[in-house]
């Protein structure tokens, strides 16, 4: 049986609900590094959407239970830009395929059941939810209209985002399929600065072996108008 929400024209659609982003430095950091490498990931793919903690209203209906924000949602097919909430009915009724949550200390049980029932109920394909106080990792994916625990999360690879997740023994790291590591804000300036210091140097190498090449193109002339100079043609020595 077909849902068909109970549409109301004057029932707002708040573009926050009044909770912070992340309860704590750590939870933070994890949101921001998923969500912008996975930004960096999908850069030249203008109809991916990302977002973190972006309030989702899947159907018009004033009865829904939530709306919920993901700590990081990706959508295929809806072009990237600026929203201030994510009203499905206006994306061609596309929901996100993945999501992801960080666990923080103030998110009970009956909260992260409820999530993931909306999640079940609205369509994600992909839910992974990340504890990073005890690094531990469970992933949902969707089986026949149910979202399913993934049986091994260690080495799994999204199916739809095509990333590698690894447990070490401290923490999770997120690989893309070409082995590049998920890495901080701090750690992508500092893998940039790098970059552009070799860049420098290959360029005042290249510099070096031109001027070298120069001068020793200045001495051979030189030679040459030497033995001109005795009357002698240097092309027929």
């Amino acid at each position: 049986m077909t849902f068909i929400p109970a549409i109301d024209p004057d029932i707002e659609y708040p573009d926050s609900d009044g909770k912070p982003m992340a309860d704590n430095t750590e939870q933070y950091e994890w949101i921001v590094k998923i969500k912008e490498n996975i930004e960096i990931l999908f850069a030249d793919s203008p109809l991916v959407f990302i977002a973190g903690d972006l309030l989702w209203y899947p159907v018009q209906d004033k009865k829904i239970t939530g709306p919920v924000a993901p700590d990081v949602m990706v959508v295929f097919g809806r072009p990237k830009g600026r929203r201030g909430s994510y009203k499905q009915w206006e994306e061609d009724n596309i929901a996100p395929q993945v999501v992801f949550e960080i666990l923080s200390p103030s998110n009970s049980l009956e909260e992260m059941e409820r999530k993931l029932l909306f999640y079940q109920r609205y369509g994600v394909e992909e839910y992974y939810l990340y504890d990073p106080d005890t690094n531990n990792l469970k992933g949902w994916l969707r089986q026949e209209e149910i979202l399913s625990s993934i049986p091994q999360i260690n080495r799994w690879v999204s199916p739809r985002l095509k990333i590698q997740f690894e447990l070490t023994e401290t923490e999770l790291e997120i690989y893309s399929l070409d082995g590049q590591k998920f890495l901080t804000f701090i750690e992508l300036s500092q893998k940039a600065e790098q970059a552009s210091s070799q860049l420098e140097q290959e360029r005042l190498k290249a510099e070096q072996a031109s001027l070298q090449l120069e001068q020793e193109c200045l001495k051979a002339e030189r030679l040459a108008e030497y033995i001109r100079s005795l009357g002698i043609d240097p092309d027929t020595l």
